[in-house]
């Protein structure tokens, strides 16, 4: 990659590992389903407007609203709600990690569920690291109560479970522009969110969150997450999808160091040993590094 795409990575990595930063501070004082919400709305205005300036027309998206809704469910709905109900208990750090499992179970779902992404040497190698390393991650906890409740951990999980659906759903949307195809998704699931909130926690006390709680969630909507879109998908378009999929072994080490920075976290050394694990598999299933050259 040329250095202005190692430079885009790195900063999207940062983003999206601010991501769970922003999204721990919130959950201090806004209920999980009601961050997930906002984030969606906000995130779906600004791509809203940033197709209405730039393009394509958002009516691309309009043949497939179906797949979007199925997409906004397991892309966006589930695996946020998971993420910020675990966040309640886990720190940005850990959170972080977890959800770098996600290629693995992408792998193996992929592996079941198409005829062209079949596993390869490195691919169950990597799958084993990632996997063991998970089970470094949990098991002290629930064994012997280190590291906070086991719970919000398998919540990470399940998110990174759900996403690898997600990208299921993706490939059946291959044609649609993926401006539009983030846009649609984000907008699909502001539609689900809202009657969701109006049967779960009401409106009342919607907007009663503190000012540096709201500087979070715009953070988390309009940075991690509509800016951050466009930043992946100008680095896709200029490194192709493989390299920027590196992003996932930036994203935990940006989390960590922001919760140390700023939140006071720690993280006990099972759970680092799980981090080391986890990267392992990544570098494992990326392969390159493998090559003789």
């Amino acid at each position: 990659m040329r250095l202005a795409d190692w430079s885009q990575l790195i900063l999207l990595g940062a983003i999206w590992g601010g991501s769970f930063f922003f999204a721990r501070v919130a959950v201090a004082e806004m209920h999980p389903l009601v961050l997930v919400l906002f984030r969606v709305a906000i995130a779906a205005a600004a791509l809203q407007i940033y197709l209405a300036l730039r393009g394509p027309s958002f009516r691309l998206a309009l043949p497939h609203i179906g797949l979007f809704f199925l997409l906004a469910l397991t892309n966006n709905v589930i695996p946020f709600s998971l993420i910020f109900a675990g966040q309640t208990e886990l720190g940005a750090g850990i959170a972080a990690i977890l959800n770098a499992t996600t290629p693995f179970w992408t792998l193996i779902v992929a592996n079941a569920m198409t005829a062209d992404e079949k596993l390869s040497w490195n691919k169950l190698a990597g799958i084993g690291l990632g996997i063991a390393g998970t089970a470094v991650m949990v098991g002290p906890g629930v064994l012997a109560g280190l590291g906070g409740p086991a719970w919000p951990k398998f919540a990470l999980i399940g998110a990174s479970l759900s996403y690898a659906f997600a990208l299921m759903v993706a490939r059946r949307l291959k044609s649609v522009p993926p401006p539009v195809l983030a846009t649609g998704q984000l907008t699909a699931s502001t539609v689900i969110m809202v009657p969701v909130i109006l049967l779960t926690t009401g409106p009342a006390g919607l907007f009663s969150a503190s000012v540096p709680v709201w500087a979070a969630v715009l953070g988390l909507a309009l940075l991690s997450t509509a800016f951050a879109y466009i930043l992946y998908f100008n680095l896709v378009a200029s490194a192709g999808a493989t390299n920027a999929s590196l992003v996932t072994l930036i994203v935990p080490v940006s989390a960590i160091l922001l919760g140390i920075a700023f939140l006071g976290e720690h993280i006990e050394m099972f759970e680092l040993l799980g981090m080391v694990l986890i990267a392992l598999g990544l570098v494992t299933i990326d392969g390159r590094l493998l090559i003789r050259k």
